[in-house]
């Protein structure tokens, strides 16, 4: 004949607090992974964005180089004409106008170059906003796993 149960055996198990509290504890557990994961995509996609406009920006310098970089090709060009026609001529006034376009040419595209080094500078496209958003979010869980 089996044995019957009786005094503090004969409890089930839904009626256990120790097995409330261990889902409990799994439901919270399951929680945080999921607000975890949750963060983490937000995070992703703060980066994508922001990396995105980063890129623009930096589309945008390199072409300005590349802009810089034929101006002063150009203001070589008509330095070295004016030069040459100096030599040649010593007398006249043609190359002083060619002195003129070209030191024009070169301070545009010393201009442009400068620009273009300030904008594609490693600090301004650095993604701030997504460091910083992390930085939060890392106080926000330890804060709350802490309190």
């Amino acid at each position: 004949m089996p044995a019957t149960a009786s005094g503090p055996d004969a409890m089930t198990h839904g009626s256990d607090p120790r097995q409330t509290g261990a889902s409990s504890i799994q439901s919270l557990i399951g929680d945080a992974l999921r607000e975890t994961n949750e963060l983490a995509r937000k995070e992703i996609a703060l980066f994508r964005a922001e990396m995105a406009g980063n890129i623009r920006q930096l589309i945008v310098g390199l072409a300005c180089m590349v802009g810089s970089a034929v101006f002063a090709v150009v203001a070589l060009l008509v330095l070295i004409g004016a030069f040459v026609k100096w030599l040649a001529t010593i007398v006249g006034s043609e190359w002083l106008s060619a002195l003129i376009v070209g030191g024009v040419l070169l301070a545009l595209a010393l201009g442009m170059a400068l620009w273009a080094r300030s904008v594609l500078s490693l600090s301004t496209l650095a993604p701030k906003r997504t460091t910083r958003q992390v930085r939060q979010d890392a106080q926000a869980l330890s804060e709350r796993v802490s309190g």
